[in-house]
């Protein structure tokens, strides 16, 4: 390390002339001495990236939503193909608002409609199912014995006769409450799409929702609604929102520059911090389709936090600058000498960044892990354009003198008069008083330890029905309400695959333990009906015996049933009778519904699993969802863990002392434990779009005590008394600690404005830990530090003409 970085006080320089070119270290003197080749180099990348993120797009997949590695989605993979329409599925359910399905005009409708949608691009074409497609047939017993067929009758002309068997037909084929609401006033297409198009594409998903948006427009009249649900159409509205996103972004970034310029007085600074954040997010969306990355609804928030982060580390260097053109320091050597003080210091708090979001790698749902890439590319670009870019260009701009002086006043006050100190900064340095000390400490212990106990309540997934990520009275949650309310089938659907030997799917031995576990399910409150083979060969069976309740049971004789199997449908078991698929409607896919399922069904398999049969979890969107939430309980407590091991790692290799790690975590672990009781009070459960929240809660907080407690450090190891070295930290980078906590929390909390509930839930969280982790810099540090951290035994430095070098870093 530099000796000179160590010296109480760096000299003022009113000339440039009289300022030695070569001092500094290496990165120093090659960055300033060709401050020219930087600026064209930065410009350069600027152009080329700012016409690479013009490529980017905004996208989602569903096998990116998945943990790909867990067991139900394992098993959902392995027999993907004879299960389509078992994953990424829509409900599309079209109502006759004056009447009912048996009329002419609705089912001319409805038929355009399932031919139209047939041939949108993405579409699974084979196992698309209505009323007008094929594979919907309907299965009864006459005299001639069994018979079946398509549910709308050959020869179907819309006449009163035609419109009379139909109606014989649906309530044969089993479909009521299924495509068929049990009020017969709608029926639902079901469609599932494929993740890619022939060409090996992947669908764009936003395109694929304007396009039912303008099927929608084209059919709905004052007699005909149509209601869509599916993962499909909830990330069309998303990126249907991003305009709102956008719009919300533009008033943060807006408050951020107003608050700065008032903090500053100073137009060119403020806008040259303002840029150099800016510059750092264009960089970014620059990278990620160079990359081979896009952004999707859900890491669609890292621009922002880039950008916050940047504004936070670009005050501290324009604070630092300011403070020493107020000297009488001319504007290259502030440039320098604060680049001398806060680089290393800002490189490991972006590195501190960097590592925790990078933690999130280790959570195995690709969506996580592409938010984790993009936020760590974010975090090593801020290093070029607020560390490196930023002091340059406000070596070339400087500040205004009267912004300069006015940022010195609380310092020259004390000067003048040694006991005078502003108010506010003389308040939180009460703080490190032991009595204060002890009342804060007793309260955030408090704290932490009621919201320890409301955290608990924390769940796991969806917290309500529909798409938490909209608002309740979005179309699509009231579209979803509309689908819940009128058929017993819903959205939500469980499927448990039951694997035999080959053509062994129909035995009795086999069926009746299908049964069995169909009986259980239906005792959970949270399951509204099943169906499987079994249940339709029990079905069938009472009326191929003269009708007799008597028989409604499972039939013992081989032969009875294969004769069923012929005519049944294909859905419930595949071409080599190896896979049977019991299907379970919830009421919702509410952790509690999902947690209740899986723990019957994991119980039933493990009685009753043999060599020869194996009941296997989970397909359908409600299994899928069911290991998401698995996958993400283990991830949440081990992601927490190994952020706080690397930032803590990285904290004890800048301040070389484990007191200091302890002042610098505490309080960023109270933060952690008030974020999640917060979510607990505001109904937000713990999902693959909430996972990374806290953790790019601690990254940011992490900032706000590295800036303050290597300058506290750095006097402390003078000689400086705590209050006198938190005092001085306190007017050097503390003040920037304020600003930018403040104004970033007010600024994400409009958020909570947004018409997108996923982006007002993480508006309210961000501000929360926003201000939260900046009163735990302020507040809990210096109170730690009283019971922590001791003074060198020395002479106290009074350093009148002050300036802070960071012993360690």
């Amino acid at each position: 390390m530099n000796p000179e970085i160590l010296k109480p006080q760096l000299e003022v320089m009113r000339e440039f002339k009289d300022f030695d070119r070569n001092s500094g270290v290496l990165a120093e003197r090659l960055l300033f001495n060709n401050r020219w080749m930087v600026v064209v180099i930065c410009l350069l990348i600027t152009i080329i990236l700012g016409f690479q993120a013009t490529k980017l797009s905004l996208n989602a997949g569903f096998e990116k939503m998945i943990p790909v590695k867990h067991p139900f989605v394992v098993n959902y993979l392995a027999n993907k193909s004879e299960l389509s329409g078992l994953g990424n599925t829509l409900r599309i359910a079209v109502e006759n608002t004056k009447g009912t399905i048996y009329d002419a005009t609705y089912l001319e409708t409805l038929q355009k409609l399932n031919d139209e949608i047939f041939l949108l691009p993405g579409v699974d074409r084979p196992f698309m199912r209505s009323l007008w497609t094929a594979s919907t047939r309907w299965l009864g017993v006459t005299e001639e014995g069994l018979e079946g067929g398509p549910v709308i009758p050959d020869g179907y002309d819309g006449s009163a006769d035609s419109l009379e068997q139909l109606r014989a037909n649906i309530e044969r084929s089993g479909q009521v409450g299924q495509l068929v609401a049990g009020n017969y006033q709608s029926s639902v297409i079901l469609v599932p799409l494929l993740e890619r198009d022939s060409a090996g594409n992947r669908i764009s998903y936003h395109e694929f929702s304007q396009q039912l948006e303008k099927v929608r427009q084209k059919y709905e009249s004052d007699s005909i609604k149509i209601h869509v649900t599916g993962f499909a159409k909830v990330v069309g509205d998303l990126i249907d929102g991003l305009q709102q996103v956008l719009l919300f972004f533009a008033t943060a970034i807006g408050i951020c520059t107003a608050v700065l310029y008032w903090y500053t007085r100073c137009m060119r600074s403020t806008l040259l911090v303002v840029t150099c954040s800016l510059i750092a997010v264009l960089w970014l969306l620059g990278l990620l389709p160079t990359l081979g990355y896009e952004l999707d609804p859900y890491s669609i928030l890292v621009p922002f936090l880039v950008f916050a982060i940047g504004m936070s580390h670009g005050a501290q260097k324009m604070n630092g600058i300011m403070q020493d053109i107020g000297r009488g320091t001319h504007k290259l050597v502030a440039a320098r000498y604060t680049f001398r003080r806060l680089f290393l210091a800002g490189m490991t708090a972006l590195l501190a960044d960097a590592v925790g979001f990078a933690v999130l790698m280790v959570i195995e749902i690709q969506v996580i892990q592409e938010l984790a890439i993009a936020a760590s590319i974010g975090m090593a670009v801020l290093i070029f354009t607020n560390l490196v870019l930023l002091p340059i260009l406000l070596s070339f701009s400087g500040v205004s003198i009267s912004a300069a002086q006015r940022s010195l006043k609380s310092e020259l006050d004390e000067d003048l008069v040694p006991q005078k100190k502003h108010p506010f900064w003389a308040f939180l340095d009460l703080f490190t008083e032991r009595k204060w000390a002890s009342v804060a400490l007793l309260v955030a212990l408090i704290l932490g330890g009621a919201g320890f106990v409301v955290s608990l309540g924390l769940k796991i997934g969806d917290l309500e029905p529909g798409a938490p990520e909209l608002r309740r009275d979005s179309r699509y949650n009231r579209d979803n309400s509309f689908l819940v309310t009128n058929y017993a089938a819903s959205s939500d659907t469980y499927v448990v695959m039951v694997r035999t030997p080959q053509f062994e799917c129909t035995l009795y031995s086999t069926l009746a333990l299908v049964e069995a576990l169909e009986w259980e399910l239906q005792q959970l409150p949270g399951v509204e009906s099943t169906n499987s083979f079994a249940s339709t060969a029990k079905a069938v069976a009472a009326p191929m015996n003269e009708g007799s309740l008597l028989w409604f049971e499972l039939p013992r004789t081989q032969d009875m049933l294969n004769s069923i199997v012929y005519r049944a449908p294909r859905e419930l078991f595949n071409q080599n009778c190896d896979l049977l698929t019991v299907y379970v409607y919830l009421k919702d896919h509410k952790a509690d519904t999902l947690d209740s399922v899986v723990k019957a069904v994991d119980t039933f398999a493990a009685k009753n699993d043999t060599d020869n049969i194996k009941f296997l979890s989970a397909a359908g969107n409600a299994g899928i969802e069911a290991a998401t939430n698995i996958v993400v309980k283990k991830a949440n407590t081990q992601m927490l863990i190994l952020v706080y091991v690397a930032v803590s790692m990285l904290a004890f290799i800048t301040f070389r002392s484990w007191r200091a790690v302890v002042c610098a975590i505490l309080p960023l672990m109270l933060t952690t434990v008030l974020a999640e009781a917060l979510m607990v009070a505001l109904g937000i459960g713990v999902k693959v779009a909430t996972l990374p929240v806290v953790a790019l809660g601690v990254g940011i907080g992490v900032d706000y005590a590295l800036y303050v407690l290597s300058v506290t450090l750095a006097h402390l190891r003078q000689g400086l008394t705590l209050s006198q070295a938190y005092y001085k930290a306190l007017l050097f980078t503390g003040r920037v600690v304020v600003l930018t906590g403040i104004t970033l929390g007010i600024a994400v909390a409009t958020w909570a404005f947004s018409p997108i509930k996923f982006q007002a839930d993480m508006g309210i969280l961000l501000g929360f830990m926003f201000i939260l982790n900046m009163l735990g810099a302020l507040i809990l540090l210096p109170a730690l530090a009283q019971f922590f951290l001791k003074p060198k035994r020395s002479t106290v430095i009074k350093d009148v003409a002050f300036t802070t070098t960071v012993a360690r870093t």
